[in-house]
Order: structure tokens, then sequence, then C-alpha cells
């Protein structure tokens, strides 16, 4: 099994930025190490963090196309984990949340970062989940901030 090593992500500022943590909790104990990898991210940038729980990652896009209708934050975080099986509901699962996500993205301007690990056994999973290897939880936090930073940019550029 190839292990992942962990680099040096620069710190961006989240400036008091509130971020929602839109967590599908079918394999609780990797989901827990990506928010708790999530979280630290968003905490060392000065970030708020909240943490909503959702069946699946079949779930992400809608739960956060309905947080934006009634909570105000600056950026989402999509967090799970979808492991193969011997169906093609992998495939559809992996392929439909990705598209929702990314729907949201470009068509409502959102942030997201996204930490919807793809893989092929639990093993895996835990190792990209790991603050000490993948960080992928970390990793989608820096990729929320990143965004954010940049929808910031241009919108004070077009005032």
């Amino acid at each position: 099994m190839r292990t992942e090593t962990k680099t040096a992500r620069p710190r961006l500022e989240a400036d008091g930025a509130r971020i929602l943590i839109v967590a599908a909790r079918y394999y609780a104990a990797v989901v827990d190490e990506l928010i708790a990898g999530a979280t630290a991210e968003i905490v060392r940038c000065g970030g708020e963090v909240e943490v909503l729980d959702v069946p699946g990652a079949f779930e992400i896009p809608g739960a956060i196309s309905m947080a934006t209708t009634t909570e105000s934050f600056d950026g989402f975080i999509a967090l799970g984990c979808v492991i193969r099986g011997e169906t093609s509901h992998y495939d559809y699962v992996c392929g439909e949340s990705a598209r929702g996500l990314m729907d949201l993205s470009i068509h409502d301007l959102l942030p997201i970062g996204y930490g919807i690990l793809t893989v092929e056994t639990e093993d895996q999973a835990r190792v990209r989940a790991d603050r000490a290897q993948g960080d992928k939880g970390g990793e989608a936090a820096h990729a929320c901030l990143s965004m954010l930073a940049l929808s910031r940019r241009f919108a004070a550029q077009s005032q």
C-alpha cells in the first residue's frame, strides 16, 4: 500500500469566515478524521466552523444548496467517503455528488472544498484521511479558503 506524504500548506487569511462542513456520515471513523483535519485548517487560518451531518455523499450537494437559502456562510467543505463495491452504485454516487458540487460552484459561485474520498478500500480511505499522512480534510479546507480568497478578490475588483 502506498502512503501519502503531507505537504505544508501556506496559511490563508480566513478573517472570521464562516465555513460550513457538510459531512456524509456513512464511514464515520474516516469522516471524523476528515472533519478534524478540515476544522484544524480553518481554525489555523482564523475562520469559524459549523458541521452539518448528512447520511451519505449523494446528499451533500442538496444540503449545501439548502444551507445557502437559510444561513450566511462564506464557504463550504464537502467531506465523505465512497468505497467501491461490487455494483455500479459507486460510480453513480461519486459522479453525481461531484457533478452536483461543481454545479453549485459554477452556477451559484460558491467556494467549495471537495473532500469526498473515492477509494477502493477502507485502508486507502484511512491513509488519505489521516492528518499525519494524507490530510485530505485539511486539503479540502485549504481549497475552500483559496476559492473564498479568489471570490473576495473578484468582488472587490468589481466595486
